[in-house]
């Protein structure tokens, strides 16, 4: 699959309270072309948000965390950030009917590099929803 041309990398905040799934993903993500910020909490997800000056086009979010949900993580940030896109991820699909209801996305662990690769590319190329 070729990826799309892009004049600068879109900016994904990833959240995952494991260090090691994070890290993977980040690589991962790096090695597609993208800026990758990660956080190992909601509370880091924020204070990245607030110390970040550009934009960022996709939340990536692990639904289940301690102190605060994946959930709570997007509805804060969809809240500073609007134009925000959001893919949650758990190793449990149960709770994807009601993210597609929020708009979000949704991937299943676990999951190949190619598939967060290819996801990741569809949520960021959808049309925006209108508001």
């Amino acid at each position: 699959m070729t990826q799309p041309e892009r004049n600068t990398p879109e900016t994904i905040l990833v959240v995952d309270d494991q260090p090691i799934v994070r890290e993977a993903i980040r690589e991962v993500l790096e090695r597609a072309g993208f800026c990758v910020l990660v956080a190992g909490s909601g509370a880091q997800a924020i204070q990245l948000e607030r110390t970040t000056q550009g934009d960022i086009q996709l939340l990536i979010s692990d639904v289940t965390m301690p102190e605060m949900s994946g959930q709570a993580v997007a509805e804060l940030l969809e809240k500073l950030r609007p134009e925000i896109r959001v893919m949650l991820m758990s190793g449990y699909s149960e709770g994807e009917l009601s993210f597609l209801s929020h708009g979000w996305h949704f991937i299943e662990k676990p999951f190949r590099a190619s598939k967060l690769v290819e996801r990741v590319n569809q949520v960021l190329h959808l049309p925006a929803l209108a508001s």
